[in-house]
């Protein structure tokens, strides 16, 4: 095997070797939180040694800024993902479903991103809070573009966006694959419910 082909293959195991951490720390921090995990538990969930963990990390808070990162990714690619030339009842729903799908998904990960993102040092919480307000704006301009159309009656748009995605982040907290809702079903009655908060025509 000729030298760039080791190297290739070093990086690629490296790369997957980091993947299983993150996806064995998104574990750990969701069910037994951020603090409570140890960085001894984290390398004796992919069966490394102690000191072998840091050859692929640098510590226990960029792991949990990796992970709050990629949720953050998800949602905001599921925003930016629905056409602008949908109605906004339409566009309404489409959110609605991704959102969710993302919790559904990546439960884990959601729940480190709802709950255990407040860990992160002040500029890391900085950098998250930036792309979380970027993604309630997504979800504010829908509402505005129907209440101009006379889709939804709102008096405070702030305030309706902030109660219903609430409601929406929330699900991590008691959602549970396998159970009886699917993700359709979920979907279908949280934009049931949304759309009647919302005074939709």
């Amino acid at each position: 095997m000729s030298n760039n082909r080791s190297f290739e293959v070093a990086k690629a195991e490296k790369v997957n070797r980091r993947d299983e951490i993150l996806d064995a720390a998104g574990q750990l921090f969701s069910r037994q939180g951020f603090h409570a995990t140890s960085m001894r538990d984290l390398a004796r969930a992919v069966n490394l040694q102690g000191g072998s963990l840091y050859a692929h990390i640098q510590s226990k808070e960029e792991v949990l800024f990796e992970l709050v990162n990629r949720a953050a990714d998800e949602f905001l690619s599921n925003a930016e993902a629905i056409p602008s030339d949908l109605s906004p009842k339409e566009q309404l729903e489409r959110f609605v479903h991704g959102h969710l799908a993302v919790i559904v998904r990546e439960l884990d990960n959601a729940t480190v991103f709802f709950h255990e993102w407040k860990f992160l040092n002040p500029e890391l919480q900085q950098k998250i809070t930036a792309r979380r307000d970027a993604y309630e704006a997504h979800f504010r301009r829908i509402i505005e573009a129907g209440i101009q159309q006379g889709q939804f009656q709102v008096e405070d748009v702030r305030l309706a966006s902030l109660f219903i995605l609430s409601a929406l982040n929330w699900t991590y907290h008691w959602y549970r694959p396998g159970g009886k809702l699917t993700l359709e079903s979920l979907s279908s009655h949280y934009c049931r419910l949304i759309f009647k908060t919302l005074g939709a025509a």
